[in-house]
């Protein structure tokens, strides 16, 4: 039996103003918390610092973002170094004239940066229009190290990728986190509300299944924008089973989760699916659609 290897993981679902500054401060304020309460490794929303802005295709909204150092990971820098975190957090990054990412910035409890991962897979869905803002990733997947655990940080959209999340694994990521903004539109909750949200629950369940690894799903809350998404919140954390260990529900929390890093050898010898791999066979994962001829 493995040696049992704690982490203690928070995750700050929160609901975002039209006051950048105000939610940065909630952030750092979260950040403070989560440490007093007991956190190694905090997780923040995706673009937590703005409303999800791309519930609509406006020029001006480039204005929201900020290199990387810039002044919002500098806050984020100096609470993960006060309270002696690592801190996982997703920005809307300017890396130069009309090239923009989403990316999620990873800080150890130093308050330097431990690595950065911008988004791979962007939607273009009606009120996730992030096409028109964000630059596909050029990073790769990757495993980040912090004192606590090798962090795999992916972002929302990829939470619905087999791919990410085992390139992740591979790269050696013990924790998958993915900053998420995912909600409900109102012309479709009634009818397909329960359905969708059990989905995303379900195939993140999955990742940590095929994976042998734990995931940390933070989501944010609250109605943004007239007729707008209505954020499900639901933020969670699944072991390598994939039992959920614990879930928000839809109004502002705080989640403060213990996980036994130890318990993935355990449960990759037991269900060794990265061994079982036939690499030999997979070619065919980087066509869009294998030739239906053959």
């Amino acid at each position: 039996m493995a040696t049992e290897r704690l982490v203690t993981v928070g995750l700050i679902q929160a609901a975002c103003s039209d006051n950048r500054a105000a939610n940065v401060e909630a952030a750092v304020l979260g950040i403070r918390e989560a440490a007093k309460r007991g956190a190694e490794l905090v997780c923040l929303q995706e673009l937590f610092a703005t409303r999800y802005f791309c519930q609509t295709e406006d020029a001006e909204k480039f204005d929201l973002a900020e290199p990387i150092p810039g002044p919002t990971t500098e806050l984020i820098a100096n609470a993960a170094k006060g309270a002696a975190v690592s801190v996982v957090a997703s920005v809307f990054e300017r890396r130069g004239a009309g090239v923009y990412h989403n990316t999620a910035v990873v800080f150890g409890p130093d308050g330097e940066i431990a690595g950065r991962y911008r988004k791979m897979h962007i939607p273009d869905d009606p009120q996730y229009y992030e096409k028109f803002y964000f630059t596909p990733g050029d990073l790769g997947f990757v495993s980040v190290p912090t004192p606590k655990a090798a962090v795999g940080p992916l972002i929302c959209w990829d939470q619905w990728y087999p791919e990410a999340a085992r390139l992740s694994a591979l790269a050696g990521a013990e924790v998958l986190v993915y900053p998420t903004a995912i909600g409900w539109l109102p012309s479709e909750k009634a009818a397909h509300g329960m359905k969708q949200l059990d989905a995303w629950r379900t195939v993140q369940r999955g990742h940590a299944i095929a994976n042998g690894v734990f995931v940390v799903a933070t989501n944010r809350v609250g109605t943004e924008g007239e007729d707008g998404i209505e954020f499900w919140g639901h933020s969670f954390v699944c072991d390598p089973f994939g039992e959920v260990i614990a879930e928000a529900g839809e109004d502002e929390e705080m989640l403060i989760v213990e996980c036994d890093l130890g318990r993935l050898e355990d449960v990759r010898r037991e269900w060794p699916f990265l061994r079982d791999r036939r690499i030999d066979a997979y070619g065919g994962i980087t066509a869009r659609l294998l030739d239906e001829g053959k």
